[in-house]
């Protein structure tokens, strides 16, 4: 699962805490961190010693999800399910602003173009007896 996500802070995702200090941060005991891992809930950084640490945005994510599972009652499939929806979404925003851009420079580029059109004077080449060929500007 993709650990970024729409609106967290670049500096969230720097890997700061401990497994412990992240459990009691999430309120919720370190083996249960483990059981996220393994689900794939949240990917904690390693260090050098393979020890894992935890991003603010990991924190966010896991009080998510003891806020889905606690408050709402939801199970875990669902919890990953929910997640795998929002990243989606998110992703879809994302492409959804930048075809916008795309479709507003288009827009403009039309407009420049019509205006261009607008100015250039159509002109006919005609051909005129004994004259050879002559350009005719319509009226």
């Amino acid at each position: 699962m993709p650990r970024r996500r729409r609106g967290v802070q670049p500096d969230s995702d720097r890997p700061l805490y401990m497994i412990s200090v992240a459990a009691e941060l999430a309120g919720v005991h370190p083996q249960t961190l483990r059981i996220y891992e393994r689900r794939q809930l949240v990917s904690p950084n390693r260090s050098s010693g393979n020890t894992r640490l935890y991003s603010d945005a990991d924190i966010d994510r896991l009080r998510l999800i003891q806020h889905l599972t606690q408050d709402e009652g939801i199970n875990l499939a669902g919890v990953i399910r929910i997640i795998e929806l929002e990243d989606e979404r998110a992703r879809l925003d994302d492409e959804t602003q930048q075809l916008r851009l795309i479709i507003d420079a288009m827009r403009r580029r039309l407009a420049e173009y019509d205006v261009t059109r607008a100015r250039v004077t159509r002109t006919e080449m005609v051909l005129v007896p004994r004259g050879g060929l002559q350009r005719r500007y319509p009226a």
